[in-house]
């Protein structure tokens, strides 16, 4: 599988176990996703625990890293502090992240050291898991946009997967501090509905947000992976709120199941989608 890492030195251990939430059922395939991590703080930390809690008890098979993965600038320097020790029971596991370059990770060098650590194929790519196509993008302002649409369009028009999940650092809607994304919902929206995409996955926004089905697509903000900021809600607002969280999916033959866990492992919010 691609970019799987290095296996670390440093391991943290010896926590006992939070009490995690998880839907009783036998998946398929389990995953989780995170994004806005970088900072090296207690915020990211208590996150990653919960990830390392449930990847003891029910092993996952990936990560999807929602960009902004290293703050502030993107200074691959830091990779340590903010990916290598937070996350090293994954790592140790051999868990794969599959990240994409959030807006402080194109600061320096335009991301270039990042994609050579992840070992990413380019700025975006698409791999399957699991009995998924995933579908990562490269969201940022500086992005050649108009290629990137075509790229998508061509490679979700050639999947056969039943469940295909696109992800990238920038929402298309959020009731957030940043509020819907203009590009992304003229360009970028009416692609996913065309090819029946499941989930659009983003960070950005520091905080949670689900969107009711919107053209049948369920649009999941998961930002709050590190820090915190206010969250609204608007009409398409399924549920929202500004919580730190990872989110784990759960595929049981053409159904995934959602569950966002807060830092205390306990399930806020959960959905079947498909």
């Amino acid at each position: 599988m691609r970019m799987r890492r290095r296996e670390l030195l440093r391991v943290i251990g010896g926590a006992a176990l939070t009490s995690i939430a998880l839907p009783a059922h036998a998946a398929d395939f389990r995953f989780a996703a995170i994004a806005d991590t970088g900072t090296g703080g207690k915020g990211q930390y208590a996150v990653a625990k919960v990830l390392a809690d449930v990847q003891a008890r029910s092993p996952l098979g990936l990560v999807l890293l929602g960009g902004d993965n290293i703050y502030d600038n993107g200074e691959i320097t830091k990779i340590k502090a903010v990916f290598e020790r937070p996350y090293a029971p994954l790592l140790k596991a051999k868990v794969p992240f599959y990240p994409v370059l959030g807006n402080h990770d194109v600061r320096t060098n335009n991301g270039e050291d990042e994609l050579r650590y992840f070992k990413m194929p380019g700025r975006y790519y698409t791999f399957n898991a699991g009995g998924i196509q995933f579908f990562a993008l490269d969201t940022n302002v500086n992005a050649d946009w108009e290629k990137q649409m075509h790229w998508l369009e061509q490679a979700l028009s050639r999947s056969t997967a039943p469940i295909k999940i696109v992800y990238g650092h920038h929402p298309v809607y959020s009731s957030g501090h940043y509020g819907n994304n203009p590009r992304s919902v003229r360009d970028l929206a009416p692609i996913l509905k065309a090819h029946k995409v499941t989930l659009y996955l983003n960070g950005h926004e520091h905080n949670y947000e689900r969107t009711k089905l919107i053209d049948g697509i369920t649009y999941l903000n998961c930002g709050g992976g590190a820090g915190l900021r206010p969250v609204g809600h608007s009409e398409f607002t399924a549920l929202s709120r500004s919580v730190l969280h990872c989110v784990v999916f759960e595929r049981s033959g053409s159904k995934l199941t959602l569950t966002a866990l807060g830092t205390d492992g306990q399930a806020f919010d959960t959905v079947t989608l498909g």
